[in-house]
């Protein structure tokens, strides 16, 4: 079998204790654990569609804890087709009444459009990525406001939850309201 240009076999060979040290967390963090039996709906009917950018903590950003919200991560915060399904499940099963959409500062998916994203793959990896769709786009407040149209507008999400669309600041905390 031939293998593929980005086959790294060096890599393979740590992988089985690349883990290690957030399984041993895991352990700590089940010793504690007390939040069994969650029902898994949306106590405060919120769902959050925000970057996956770990700078982010979404629950605690807007005052919420366990059990209160779905949160959804996707590059740059974009409304992706995968990002659509959960919005969907989340208000006709998960007691979603609530849509926040948030992208944030400083974000690399609002510092380029998708072809220089691309290219920055390419030239860090050699990888293709040309068939990848981020949405990157500079012009976060014209993207934000297409994402929550789509949101609002759709048959199955319009009539069911409240769509907001907002902005967060990484080095100030604050939530500022984009819609």
């Amino acid at each position: 079998m031939e293998q593929s240009p980005d086959h790294h076999p060096e890599q393979r060979e740590r992988l089985p204790d690349a883990f290690d040290d957030l399984l041993a967390n895991n352990k700590k963090f089940a010793e504690r654990f007390d939040l069994h039996g969650f029902d898994g709906v949306a106590h405060a009917g919120v769902l959050m569609i925000t970057c996956m950018d770990s700078r982010i903590v979404p629950l605690e950003m807007v005052g919420l804890t366990f059990g209160d919200a779905k949160i959804i991560r996707t590059p740059g915060g974009r409304v992706t087709t995968s990002a659509l399904a959960g919005c969907i499940a989340g208000v006709h099963l998960l007691q979603v009444n609530r849509i926040m959409v948030i992208p944030h500062s400083r974000c690399a998916m609002a510092a380029a459009d998708d072809d220089v994203i691309i290219d920055r793959i390419r030239n860090a990896s050699g990888a293709d990525a040309s068939w990848v769709r981020f949405g990157a786009s500079a012009d976060q407040r014209r993207t934000l406001h297409r994402d929550v149209e789509k949101l609002r507008n759709h048959p199955l999400i319009g009539d069911r939850a409240v769509v907001g669309g907002f902005y967060y600041d990484v080095d100030t905390g604050l939530l500022e309201r984009w819609d």
